[in-house]
């Protein structure tokens, strides 16, 4: 059974819910799931998960969320490498620059990013975007 791990930020529960879906999704898929805040979670767990899930809303000038995510994608980076990631989140302004940003310092660190790109949506998810974090969700337990 593929073990994945799901970690994300979320201010105001659009990304919870993002990341609740992409659980789903793998559990779906036949994966063991572990879901935590980023608050929730440590380095030493990514080491032990081949599959890993990060979700983060696009902060100020299109960054990471500064205080929790960003301190943490840093320190896995150098742990990243040939793991397969995926990566969403939700924005509110902006074209999703974040996101690439992310995209680069995944496959720059040496991950493979299951889809190529971030699923990324504008506010709250809606049921089209729910049933895309789901199915990232079962792309990555089955990747």
């Amino acid at each position: 059974m593929s073990k994945v791990l799901v970690v994300y930020w979320s201010g105001t529960g659009n990304t919870e819910a993002m990341a609740n879906a992409v659980a789903k999704g793998a559990q779906d898929a036949g994966a063991e799931i572990t879901l935590k805040s980023v608050s929730e979670a440590n380095s030493e767990e990514v080491k032990a998960y081949d599959m890993i899930a990060l979700g983060c809303p696009s902060m100020g000038a299109e960054v990471l969320e500064e205080d929790e995510m960003e301190p943490f994608v840093s320190e896995i980076e150098g742990l990243v490498s040939c793991k397969k990631i995926a990566l969403f989140g939700s924005y509110g302004w902006g074209d999703g620059e974040w996101m690439r940003d992310w995209e680069d310092r995944m496959n720059s660190a040496g991950a493979v990013l299951i889809n190529d790109a971030g699923f990324i949506c504008n506010d709250a998810p809606d049921e089209g975007a729910i049933a895309e974090c789901e199915n990232l969700g079962m792309m990555l337990a089955k990747s």
